[in-house]
């Protein structure tokens, strides 16, 4: 859903992009960037288990990075694509970057009591199938991006505001709003994939 939203903002995204390409850095190192940040998100959310001081809303925090995170994580492809500097390579450590930090995201979450452990197994299990339905349908030749409003990045997108939302377990009815939209993305995903095969 926000990739054909992304079309729209293309404009604002090139305006952008050219101004990261001049630093000269390669995407891949935007995409590192994102995925340290993330990790940090993660581990701020972890930290608020310690409660060593609860005047500090590590939630709110927690996803402010989550919101920069997810920045560079649109920012790379768009200096990719600027500096013509798009690979095989570079697509591959970016999907896998963000397997990695989606599902430390979860564990921090967890870990950090934001909200119920299960509820975020769930989460990643579920948002891990999303991907996983959609790269099992291109090996079969299917196209399947932008099917379904449970991408990647609506997903980082709903967390991220649920997190800076000022009540008790905002962040926990993100991660079932999440589940929710997984659950249903992969339904989506895998009616198309099999209508299309038959």
């Amino acid at each position: 859903m926000l990739n054909k939203f992304r079309k729209h903002l293309q404009p604002i995204l090139e305006k952008i992009g050219i101004l990261f390409a001049s630093t000269g850095l390669s995407p891949n190192i935007f995409s590192l960037i994102g995925f340290i940040i993330t990790i940090l998100s993660s581990i701020i959310f972890g930290i608020n288990s310690l409660q060593f001081d609860p005047t500090i809303n590590f939630s709110a925090i927690g996803s402010l990075f989550l919101l920069v995170g997810g920045f560079f994580d649109v920012i790379d492809g768009s200096v990719a694509k600027i500096t013509k500097r798009s690979s095989r390579k570079g697509s591959f450590l970016d999907s896998t970057l963000d397997k990695i930090s989606e599902t430390i995201i979860f564990l921090g979450i967890a870990i950090g009591e934001l909200a119920n452990p299960i509820l975020c197994l769930i989460a990643v299990s579920s948002s891990l199938l999303v991907s996983y339905t959609r790269s099992r349908a291109e090996t079969l030749g299917i196209d399947l991006s932008g099917v379904g409003f449970g991408e990647r990045a609506e997903r980082i997108l709903i967390l991220a505001v649920m997190g800076l939302l000022p009540f008790a377990h905002s962040l926990e009815y993100g991660v079932i709003i999440v589940i929710g939209i997984s659950i249903i993305t992969i339904i989506q995903r895998i009616y198309k994939t099999l209508k299309i095969l038959e």
